[in-house]
């Protein structure tokens, strides 16, 4: 299934958790191609179909992942923060590794995006940044895989647990402002 960034996901910022675990899913999605990328084509000459990967993939890591780790960093994690009963759970403690993981991924993906970078302006990738590439790719499959496994898991059914409607509203919202869009849509407003 070809994504894209911006593709219309399963929900809407109404059901702003539901919204971030579809972003997981693009986010695998996009992690998937590069490691098929490196794996497949590292040495031989970029085609045309590998090449659109290639810029869909960095470009998806470069525009959009950066948006999701603040939609948690910034909007769900400061609101699960606020409950006492949260406070109290080993999620909690959770909260402030997985912004270290974020940050540590951000690192990762600068380094991808080089080689990338590199690959799309001479069409073959030169073999120290083949083995890199493959190094780095296949260590952020691992470290996603992980990631979201607990987000999904222990995070985000906390969420749903102690948020109530009006803070998830305002999730939603802030996630909704982040990309531009007004929400909920005020009559005769375009987004």
């Amino acid at each position: 299934m070809l994504m894209e960034i911006g593709q219309k996901p399963e929900h809407d910022f109404s059901e702003p958790i539901g919204m971030l675990e579809d972003c997981h899913k693009r986010i695998l999605h996009f992690m998937q191609t590069l490691v098929t990328l490196a794996e497949s084509a590292g040495a031989a000459q970029l085609n045309g179909d590998d090449r659109d990967s290639l810029e869909r993939s960095l470009r998806y890591f470069q525009k959009a992942a950066p948006r999701h780790n603040a939609d948690e960093e910034d909007s769900l994690f400061p609101q699960l923060r606020t409950h006492s009963d949260v406070q109290r759970e080993p999620i909690f403690e959770r909260l402030a590794a997985l912004e270290a993981d974020h940050r540590w991924a951000e690192t990762q993906h600068f380094e991808v995006e080089a080689i990338g970078g590199r690959w799309l302006s001479a069409g073959v990738l030169h073999s120290s940044d083949h083995a890199r590439l493959r190094t780095l790719v296949h260590s952020l499959w691992r470290f996603y895989a992980h990631h979201i496994e607990i987000e999904e898991k222990e995070v985000f059914p906390a969420a749903r647990r102690v948020l109530s409607s009006a803070e998830r509203e305002m999730v939603g919202r802030e996630m909704a402002e982040r990309r531009g869009i007004m929400w909920p849509h005020a009559p005769n407003i375009i987004p």
